[in-house]
């Protein structure tokens, strides 16, 4: 089935609020068996590596650093949470060699990527899944069973207040207040926006009536920078609800949501399980793997970010080409997603995925 992939706007490279120092030293990054699970050194790696993107891969990414530079001590990669829209810029134009994007490149951004990779063209593969949390800061509530057409809802703005019948009649043991409802959105162009907005517009298209793409559509509501900006901003107000990759979003109260005749809270697992059940996208490349997802299999968690890494199959510099095949390499082994699950609460992939994806990571060279 070959989905359309919807046009971005806006997108604009911010200097990064942080970089995370990551480093290492220990096995083969152009070996079949990926960093950390071990196989011999033939290739000594050092040097600096700086890429970027999607802030909600911030605490995966602080795991890998964590769990690479163990191996490769002479070696520092600077990734800059600088959101998805920024990465995406910044690896289609070269300044960065490798970048995190909680969205898939869509036709024009992977032919123009394709232009600056050159010959080898684009590898783009998950590496990072997780739930979005629908996330809240309501004094005496922890969880709320919300139905698809309520979530678009309260984020179009048709639904203001948290005691409206919408909210009441699938909570009925819940004390509401009548508190105005305060929407916290992302203010960058961002993956995790388009992810959001992807679910309500593919599930409740009468109600949420917006093409999905990065930028927020609404006007007239909070905004914040980058993940941590909208937890922030929603901790610091009552009656504030916003999306947010579900590893970083602390002590809100969360909403499980209505699939089918169920409500489903979040969870890793449920989570991974829309992408098992989800096919590829058909018509790219043997090195892109994008899919097009399932919202509404049974006991599965609908709102669930998938992002994705991308890399050049081919470099001009041998080291650059060692170091991104030594980094993504270590990413996909057991120890690397294990790591990001420990630190990030994020579903590891599945073995016949990651067999899927390590050939792709492997042919990286230099060209």
């Amino acid at each position: 089935m070959k989905i359309s992939r919807f046009p971005r706007v806006g997108s604009a490279v911010m200097v990064g609020a942080l970089a995370l120092s990551l480093a290492a030293c220990g096995s083969d990054p152009g070996a079949a068996e990926p960093a950390g699970e071990g196989s011999e050194s033939a290739v000594d790696l050092s040097g600096e590596l700086n890429g970027g993107g999607s802030s909600a891969q911030e605490s995966a990414m602080e795991a890998w650093r964590a769990g690479f530079q163990s191996q490769y001590p002479d070696v520092t990669v600077n990734y800059d949470p600088v959101g998805s829209g920024g990465g995406r810029e910044s690896f289609i134009s070269g300044a960065f060699p490798f970048a995190g994007s909680d969205a898939a490149l869509d036709d024009e951004e992977l032919a123009a990527a394709e232009a600056q990779c050159g010959e080898g063209g684009v590898i783009e593969y998950p590496a990072y899944i997780s739930p979005v949390a629908v996330a809240f800061n309501l004094e005496g509530v922890d969880t709320l069973n919300m139905t698809p057409e309520t979530i678009a809802g309260i984020f179009a703005g048709e639904i203001t207040a948290w005691d409206d019948e919408a909210i009441a009649a699938d909570n009925p043991d819940a004390e509401l207040p009548s508190t105005d409802i305060t929407v916290v959105h992302r203010s960058d162009d961002s993956g995790t926006t388009e992810n959001f907005q992807e679910y309500l517009y593919t599930v409740v298209p009468d109600v949420w009536t917006w093409e999905p793409e990065g930028i927020w559509p609404v006007e007239g509501q909070e905004s914040a920078q980058g993940t941590s900006g909208v937890v922030s901003a929603a901790q610091a107000g009552e009656g504030t609800i916003t999306y947010a990759d579900a590893s970083q979003i602390g002590e809100l109260g969360t909403v499980a949501v209505g699939v089918g005749d169920e409500f489903v809270p979040y969870s890793p697992e449920a989570a991974a399980a829309v992408v098992e059940g989800s096919p590829r996208v058909e018509g790219t490349s043997d090195h892109v793997f994008v899919y097009d997802l399932k919202r509404d299999i049974a006991g599965t968690y609908p709102v669930v970010l998938v992002s994705y890494q991308l890399a050049c199959a081919t470099y001009e510099d041998a080291a650059i080409a060692d170091l991104v095949k030594g980094f993504y390499s270590y990413i996909l082994s057991d120890e690397g997603q294990a790591a990001a699950a420990d630190s990030a609460g994020s579903a590891p992939l599945s073995a016949d995925l990651r067999d899927q994806f390590l050939p792709s990571v492997e042919a990286i060279t230099a060209g």
